[in-house]
């Protein structure tokens, strides 16, 4: 019988993000055929040293556009501005409008305690806008409400309160970095401009070496997760492929999502396994 396509929904706070958190699981979802859509919040347009306004809004969405197309995945970018989000009714009715047109099966974001304060508000509104995506009645009613609740994800970050990230899914990526590396090196404006403007070693003019500068330079962020949580690893592809991977992505079950996904622990066999189909 033939597995079931997955729909599957990255939303970040600023173009960029998606790649960075999840640009090598959502490769795996769409080498098995399933349907990737990355959202960002904000449009990015106070995220430079020098440029600012709709000019960097313009650049960091034709950026997105370039990203969206080397994964094969549709990349919007809603048009609320960078350092300025606010969890308003107007921004969760976007969200929701995006959950119901979509439909998504898995929705991964932010924690709502990150650094950024565009990345907890980010959290918010998606948090928030599940409910009424699902079950508001009179919300949106030129669009069916979001049939089945999807599972909810959260992706990484490094703050301990109120508690630590909890790695409750991690995934190798050792085949698909390489991948993860093309889609950051289509943000110029993020992963250049200011090496260039400021760095002792600043990346060189062609596309081809600016790469493989962006691969030494990002080295020791895309091993993290693997050395982090080797443990975890190990466990989820047992000794002799856990210990190689060299490469991974983790992240944590949202309780706003499908009940039955909230804990590692509580899932069954069957429901894990066609949420993260990749998966041993």
């Amino acid at each position: 019988m033939e597995r079931e396509k997955l729909r599957i929904l990255v939303i970040g706070a600023h173009p960029d993000d998606p790649e960075y958190y999840a640009g090598g699981i959502t490769q795996l979802y769409t080498q098995l055929g399933h349907t990737v859509q990355y959202v960002t919040v904000t449009n990015g347009d106070a995220g430079h040293f020098e440029l600012y306004g709709e000019a960097l809004a313009e650049r960091r969405r034709a950026e997105a556009a370039a990203a969206g197309r080397r994964l094969g995945i549709e990349y919007i970018v809603l048009d609320n501005h960078d350092g300025l989000l606010l969890p308003t009714l107007d921004v969760r009715l976007e969200i929701v409008r995006i959950l119901r047109q979509f439909r998504p099966n898995v929705v991964f974001t932010h924690r709502p305690w990150d650094y950024h304060a565009d990345h907890r508000y980010t959290s918010q509104v998606v948090n928030d806008a599940m409910i009424p995506a699902c079950f508001g009645h009179s919300v949106l009613p030129d669009l069916p409400m979001l049939r089945p609740i999807p599972v909810m994800m959260y992706l990484f970050d490094e703050f301990t309160r109120p508690y630590p990230f909890i790695p409750d899914i991690i995934v190798g990526i050792d085949d698909v970095v390489r991948g993860k590396v093309e889609a950051l090196h289509c943000h110029t404006s993020q992963v250049y401009d200011s090496a260039l403007q400021f760095s002792d070693s600043p990346p060189p003019d062609d596309e081809a070496g600016r790469i493989e500068w962006l691969w030494k330079d990002l080295d020791a962020y895309l091993r993290d997760a693997a050395d982090r949580y080797r443990d975890r690893l190990i466990e989820t592809y047992g000794e002799e492929i856990g210990s190689r991977i060299q490469y991974a992505e983790a992240f944590e079950y949202c309780e706003y999502g499908k009940s039955a996904m909230r804990l590692d622990a509580e899932m069954r066999d069957e429901d894990k396994q066609r949420t993260f189909p990749f998966l041993p």
